[in-house]
């Protein structure tokens, strides 16, 4: 059994304009997902799916076996959640937090959140509205990770930090998958922090699943050809490439990313168009998010 299903899910705030439509895929156990796409792109509405937070509109959710609309206690019992806009309790201070935290998690652990409390020096007397914007934000993955969650979901967590901060909070989160073999699913904007963290990446557009795969693949499997202008080369000759995903003008020619090898997106392209003149590259991811959703409708 997966630790976290999305079957076929739809979702939408105007009627006939899904956010999410048909979003399938799966998470099992230990894996780390990277969950990419452009702002409203659907990342944050299905997270909160996954919590019990909003409910689909089609298909359904599973986490541990459990639906998290009919049941979202027992789902949040086995989840850490943090988000760039999450608000802790000002006028509360860090240790009446933990403690609110500690009497909901049967299985907190006080000395995972000792540990945390000096690795991030963060006074426990210190109230909320006195911490910095990264303190706050380390102080809400303490209460996600304190009672050891079998899954850890991300939504754009280190948002708005400094490099330093971010880097320490992304690295507790690895620790604890290393340590605990947790499942994380995140969402994050940073490229260097996907690639550092993720092993696979799923990447939502139009509401839909456009890319799912192990990142390693990425490069293997997916490569971008640049086709010259001249020679009667347009965008709808070039979207009729053999694996051919997305489609883009940049630079005096044109973009197309195309479902294969490097070598074997070469071959294609010049078997269908003809032509000699034609380059193939593979992508970093950075480039591979720009290209991909840059060519799309």
């Amino acid at each position: 059994m997966s630790v976290l299903s999305f079957e076929r899910i739809v979702r939408y705030f105007r009627h006939g304009h899904n956010v999410l439509d048909g979003v399938d895929f799966e998470v099992d156990a230990g894996e780390v997902i990277g969950l990419l796409g452009r702002n409203g792109a659907g990342k944050t509405t299905l997270i909160q799916i996954a919590l019990g937070v909003l409910h689909p509109q089609g298909g359904a959710a599973s986490v541990f076996g459990i639906n998290p609309a009919t049941d979202p206690m027992a789902v949040k019992l086995q989840v850490g959640y943090v988000s760039e806009d999450q608000i802790l309790p000002e006028f509360l201070e860090v240790n009446e937090v933990l403690a609110l935290h500690r009497g909901l998690f049967p299985d907190w652990d006080v000395e995972l959140e000792k540990d945390l409390l000096s690795r991030f020096n963060i006074r426990a007397g210190a109230k909320i509205k006195e911490l910095s914007k990264g303190e706050a934000r380390q102080v809400a993955l303490l209460c996600a990770v304190a009672h050891r969650p079998k899954l850890l979901l991300l939504d754009e967590p280190a948002g708005g930090l400094d490099p330093a901060v971010r880097r320490e909070f992304l690295e507790t989160s690895i620790q604890l998958l290393n340590d605990a073999g947790t499942t994380i699913l995140f969402s994050s904007h940073h490229m260097t922090d996907v690639e550092r963290m993720a092993g696979r990446i799923v990447m939502l557009h139009s509401g839909k699943v456009l890319v799912d795969d192990a990142l390693d693949n990425l490069q293997e499997r997916f490569s971008m050809v640049l086709l010259p202008l001249d020679g009667g080369m347009t965008e709808e000759r070039a979207r009729s490439l053999p694996g051919c995903i997305a489609v883009r003008r940049r630079n005096g020619s044109i973009h197309a990313i195309l479902r294969m090898s490097r070598e074997e997106g070469l071959q294609a392209a010049r078997k269908a168009i003809g032509v000699e003149n034609i380059r193939c590259e593979t992508i970093p991811l950075e480039e591979m998010f720009i290209e991909l959703l840059g060519g799309q409708p």
